[in-house]
Protein backbone atom coordinates (compact mmCIF):
# COMPACT_ATOMS: atom_id res chain seq x y z
CA UNK A 1 0.00 0.00 0.00
CA UNK A 2 2.80 2.55 0.55
CA UNK A 3 4.09 2.32 -2.84
CA UNK A 4 0.51 2.85 -4.15
CA UNK A 5 0.35 5.85 -2.33
CA UNK A 6 4.03 6.72 -3.81
CA UNK A 7 3.03 6.69 -7.09
CA UNK A 8 0.25 8.62 -6.50
CA UNK A 9 1.82 10.98 -5.35
CA UNK A 10 3.75 11.59 -8.50
CA UNK A 11 1.28 11.61 -10.67
CA UNK A 12 2.30 15.36 -12.54
CA UNK A 13 5.76 14.28 -11.92
CA UNK A 14 7.74 16.28 -14.71
CA UNK A 15 4.89 18.58 -15.29
CA UNK A 16 5.03 21.87 -15.03
CA UNK A 17 1.90 24.13 -14.39
CA UNK A 18 1.41 27.93 -14.48
CA UNK A 19 -1.95 29.10 -12.66
CA UNK A 20 -4.11 32.43 -13.72
CA UNK A 21 -7.13 33.91 -13.46
CA UNK A 22 -9.65 33.06 -10.53
CA UNK A 23 -10.40 29.53 -9.88
CA UNK A 24 -14.28 28.83 -8.55
CA UNK A 25 -13.74 26.39 -6.19
CA UNK A 26 -9.79 26.95 -5.02
CA UNK A 27 -7.50 29.20 -4.17
CA UNK A 28 -4.33 29.59 -6.28
CA UNK A 29 -2.66 28.63 -2.97
CA UNK A 30 -4.49 25.20 -2.54
CA UNK A 31 -4.01 24.46 -6.51
CA UNK A 32 -0.26 24.98 -5.59
CA UNK A 33 -0.18 22.64 -3.08
CA UNK A 34 -2.25 19.94 -4.81
CA UNK A 35 -0.03 20.22 -7.82
CA UNK A 36 3.36 20.09 -5.91
CA UNK A 37 1.56 17.49 -3.45
CA UNK A 38 1.32 14.84 -6.84
CA UNK A 39 4.80 15.82 -7.97
CA UNK A 40 3.91 18.37 -10.32
CA UNK A 41 6.11 21.71 -10.31
CA UNK A 42 4.62 25.47 -10.26
CA UNK A 43 6.25 28.39 -12.44
CA UNK A 44 4.55 32.26 -12.54
CA UNK A 45 5.08 32.46 -16.32
CA UNK A 46 4.57 31.01 -19.20
CA UNK A 47 7.06 29.42 -21.46
CA UNK A 48 7.05 26.70 -24.42
CA UNK A 49 8.11 24.42 -21.19
CA UNK A 50 4.80 24.82 -19.82
CA UNK A 51 3.00 21.35 -19.75
CA UNK A 52 -0.39 23.09 -19.14
CA UNK A 53 -1.94 26.57 -17.97
CA UNK A 54 -4.82 26.08 -15.18
CA UNK A 55 -6.99 29.19 -16.22
CA UNK A 56 -10.04 30.77 -14.10
CA UNK A 57 -11.85 33.17 -14.54
CA UNK A 58 -10.11 36.57 -15.71
CA UNK A 59 -7.02 34.57 -16.89
CA UNK A 60 -5.51 37.33 -19.01
CA UNK A 61 -2.36 38.00 -20.75
CA UNK A 62 -0.84 34.61 -19.36
CA UNK A 63 -3.88 32.96 -21.25
CA UNK A 64 -2.99 34.39 -24.85
CA UNK A 65 0.92 33.65 -24.40
CA UNK A 66 -0.41 29.88 -23.65
CA UNK A 67 -2.83 29.79 -26.65
CA UNK A 68 0.58 31.19 -28.93
CA UNK A 69 2.75 28.75 -27.70
CA UNK A 70 0.73 26.00 -27.97
CA UNK A 71 0.14 24.69 -24.36
CA UNK A 72 -2.64 22.83 -23.18
CA UNK A 73 -5.37 24.95 -20.90
CA UNK A 74 -7.18 23.34 -17.97
CA UNK A 75 -9.79 24.44 -16.09
CA UNK A 76 -10.10 23.33 -12.39
CA UNK A 77 -12.37 20.80 -13.22
CA UNK A 78 -9.71 19.47 -15.91
CA UNK A 79 -7.03 19.71 -13.01
CA UNK A 80 -8.50 18.13 -10.90
CA UNK A 81 -8.95 15.33 -13.42
CA UNK A 82 -5.78 14.85 -14.19
CA UNK A 83 -4.67 14.71 -10.47
CA UNK A 84 -7.30 11.85 -10.25
CA UNK A 85 -5.89 9.53 -12.97
CA UNK A 86 -2.63 7.57 -13.28
CA UNK A 87 -0.17 8.97 -15.26
CA UNK A 88 -0.17 6.39 -18.67
CA UNK A 89 3.72 7.41 -19.55
CA UNK A 90 5.00 3.91 -17.84
CA UNK A 91 2.94 1.50 -20.97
Amino acid sequence: MTAEKRLTTSTLEGLTFVLTGTLPMLTREAAKEMIEAAGGRVSGSVSKKTSYLVAGEDAGSKLDKAQSLGVPVLDEAGLRALLESPRKDSV
